[in-house]
């Protein structure tokens, strides 16, 4: 259970990733690409991503969305040196001429009651299971770290509406994958991205996207991750 608590959660309420095809779309593919280079810090071909990814039809807000998500998988420094980045791409297609579309902003959030019970509640939703038994260790033995995680990572960034949750979980999934050894969490993740919609023909594709942007190894290691978790889904 330790390792679910850790999970970027994906809504039963969130948008089909289902193409006719199968296949992960081109702002599905930008997505993933922009959180495997931010989270490795590459900016130079995070650059020219962000330019993709923004052609390819992802808004302003949702690639910003992106990159402020990310920093709780590899930490504020590579977010916010991916935001600066995006800054500059900006700016530089803004000079060229070229009208981004900024999308909605995120609604203000009005629920007010115990942040905690609410990121119970959202784990107990979206895993399927009352959370009613013992903590794991890790919480045990840092009990703060359990009130970061249920009323920051799953109250404050999950209520955040400009991306569904299973958006949020293909960035999730794009940035563990990227940083390598943490196979028992990409497994979790990869179990989850297969209950909210997302197809194991999206998620071979998912593998073949971080060859191209964290290399053969990282790739190699997500695949075998991968064989695992489609082999217990049977």
């Amino acid at each position: 259970m330790g390792l679910i608590v850790l999970l970027c959660v994906c809504s039963t309420q969130a948008q089909s990733t289902k193409d006719s095809n199968g296949a992960l779309r081109p702002a599905q593919e930008s997505m993933v690409k922009i959180a495997s280079l931010t989270a490795q810090g590459n900016l130079e071909q995070l650059s020219d991503e962000l330019n993709h990814g923004l052609d390819n039809g992802l808004t302003v807000n949702e690639i910003k969305e992106v990159l402020v998500h990310l920093y709780a998988y590899c930490g504020f420094p590579r977010s916010i040196r991916g935001l600066q980045t995006f800054l500059d791409v900006l700016d530089d297609r803004k000079e060229k001429g070229i009208k981004d579309t900024w999308g909605r902003e995120a609604s203000a959030i009005t629920d007010t009651r115990d942040k905690y019970d609410r990121g119970i509640e959202t784990l107990e939703e979206l895993l399927q299971v009352k959370m009613d038994g013992p903590k794991p260790a890790y919480q045990q033995f840092s009990p703060a770290m359990d009130v970061f995680l249920k009323e920051h990572l799953f109250a404050d960034i999950f209520e955040r509406d400009v991306l569904t949750y299973a958006q949020r979980e293909l960035t999730t999934i794009s940035v563990i994958a990227s940083l390598g050894n943490l196979d028992p969490m990409l497994r979790s993740h990869l179990s989850i991205s297969l209950k909210v919609g997302h197809t194991p023909e999206q998620l071979k594709a998912f593998v073949g996207i971080i060859g191209t942007t964290a290399g053969k190894e990282k790739a190699k290691a997500a695949q075998a991750v991968l064989r695992a978790v489609l082999s217990d889904s049977q």
